[in-house]
């Protein structure tokens, strides 16, 4: 075994360190000598001063180990670095004052205008529509003074609508055959408007269909034992336009009137006002004078409007629509009986024996003639959807429950409020949707119910949009609710009158009436007269 040898430790009594190294007298030592360490630095300190590193491998600045060429480099830098705290200078880290450019205002107009041309641009290769002038100049949306736009206008630079305002597309593309022939500006008309005549008295002229009973048990339903939803896959339904209802025709052929009409159309009409959605409305002049209001086929007009009239409209309204629509056509089957089933004058005329497996739903189609004036009769078909203990004939709808993206965790839904403050609940609804309720409240009125019941569903949770419950249900009487939500009958009458003479004034032939998608102006467009028959 090698045995281990303690290395030589030099001793140095009189000071800490190793002892001073004598060039001229070298002292040796069986391991080694003193003059390895000769070019090692060495600086005395006491112990009270402050230290920094032990160690510091990464300065470039080492000691040398050559010859007295190195030794003399390293003096230098070392001298540097000593030097440095006396050239050591204060960086000003103020945030400099710099002027603020004047900018011409009118640079900024023409700035302004050269960013709406170019997003009018945009719009008009996505829907192939021609940007009228006043948005070019910045009088339409977005403009100066105009809704959502700049100084002083509505929602622009002090109000506080513009983040919220959609950018909606028309629902129909006007066509570079198509000329305008008349500008309604719905807030002028409201404002203007002319109460001429009275509300008129309706004329039963025909009864079709079925009703079924009111099922009272659905008055019990509450927020804690709530009732799910059923799909009535074995019922149809059907939204006839004006033009293809085989009575109406009938009617039309006879001469009992001058203007043709179906009870969705004609409460839209009268109901326009409060809408904000983009829509349309074909009318047909016949020699004569005999008008037909239509809808288009494939148009999204049925279909029902979710928060339509709120503050921050959902991004998704077409499919919110398409729920809402089928959570209408639910709840009012479901909450009717077969029992006391009440069949009309005439079978459902819409109704084919071939359907199998498949029955109309309780609908009484209900034929009624207003007198507008002396010389014009208008011929509409209403619709009824149940009766109320054997006597009263009634109407249903139903509002779904919207849950916006922007809901906070201390948002109280329908479930927290809907038995202890109803009132509120609707409340919110009639401001959420105005124009809704105003046109299913028009319908009752227009069909002469008796009672109007309104159903309040909510999805089995927030984001299932297929399953759904009856949280409550309420009865109003349509003129008591019509008061309630501030509908004027004779308003209602009195728009309607308006358009009616506007367009007896034009010529024979095919007309679009058309809301503008961004501001409260209906647009009447006279079209050729094959215009949309290829979407038959």
């Amino acid at each position: 075994m090698v045995a281990f040898e303690i290395p030589f430790v030099a001793s140095n009594p009189d000071s800490w360190g190793p002892p001073p190294f004598d060039e001229d007298n070298p002292q040796q030592d069986a391991f080694g000598s003193f003059a390895k360490f000769a070019a090692l630095p060495y600086a005395p300190f006491g112990r009270s001063d402050r230290l920094g590193r032990a160690a510091d491998f990464t300065s470039s600045t080492r000691g040398p180990t050559g010859g007295g060429r190195q030794r003399r480099e390293f003096r230098r830098q070392t001298e540097e670095e000593e030097n440095a705290e006396d050239s050591f200078q204060l960086v000003d880290t103020t945030k400099a004052q710099t002027t603020k450019k004047f900018v011409n205002p009118a640079s900024k107009r023409r700035q302004h205008t050269m960013r709406l041309r170019q997003i009018n641009a945009r719009r008009q290769q996505s829907t192939g529509t021609q940007p009228t002038m006043d948005k070019m100049r910045g009088r339409g949306t977005g403009g100066r003074g105009g809704r959502g736009g700049g100084r002083g206008g509505r929602g622009g630079r002090f109000g506080g609508n513009f983040g919220n305002r959609a950018d909606r597309q028309p629902s129909v593309a006007v066509q570079s055959d198509w000329k305008q022939v008349e500008e309604i500006d719905l807030v002028k008309l409201t404002k203007n408007l002319v109460f001429s005549g009275d509300i008129p008295v309706p004329e039963d002229m025909l009864w079709c269909g079925f009703l079924d009973t009111y099922n009272e048990a659905y008055d019990k339903v509450t927020s804690r034992q709530p009732v799910p939803l059923k799909r009535m896959e074995h019922k149809e339904f059907y939204y006839v336009t004006t033009t293809d209802d085989p009575v109406l025709e009938k009617l039309a052929v006879d001469g009992m009137g001058q203007v043709f009409i179906t009870d969705a159309v004609l409460a839209h009409l009268m109901t326009c006002t409060r809408s904000v959605y983009p829509w349309d409305i074909v009318i047909e002049k016949l020699p004569g004078g005999t008008l037909f209001f239509d809808k288009r086929d494939n148009s999204q007009f049925d279909y029902l409007t979710v928060s339509e009239t709120a503050y921050s409209p959902p991004d998704n309204p077409a499919r919110l629509g398409l729920e809402a629509t089928m959570v209408n056509q639910n709840f009012s089957q479901q909450i009717l009986k077969k029992a006391g089933r009440e069949n009309m004058t005439l079978p459902n005329p819409f109704y084919d024996d071939d359907e199998d497996g498949m029955e109309p739903a309780s609908v009484a189609y209900r034929y009624r003639k207003f007198a507008l004036d002396d010389k014009t009769a208008l011929i509409c078909r209403t619709e009824l959807h149940g009766k109320v203990k054997k006597t009263q004939y009634m109407t249903a709808f139903a509002l779904n429950e919207y849950f916006p993206p922007t809901t906070g965790p201390n948002t109280a839904n329908w479930r927290d409020k809907i038995d202890s403050q109803r009132g509120a609940v609707l409340a919110t609804e009639l401001k959420n949707n105005s124009f809704k309720l105003a046109k299913w409240t028009a319908q009752s009125l227009l069909s002469g119910a008796d009672q109007m019941k309104i159903g309040f569903i909510s999805r089995s949770s927030a984001k299932n949009d297929f399953e759904h419950v009856i949280l409550a249900t309420q009865f109003y009487r349509p003129k008591d609710f019509a008061t309630q939500i501030t509908l004027s009958e004779n308003q209602m009458w009195s728009i309607f009158r308006t358009f009616v003479n506007l367009l007896q004034k034009q010529e024979d032939g095919k007309y679009v009436m058309m809301r503008e998608p961004n501001k409260a102006i209906l647009y009447l467009y006279k079209v050729p007269s094959e215009t949309f028959q290829d979407e038959d």
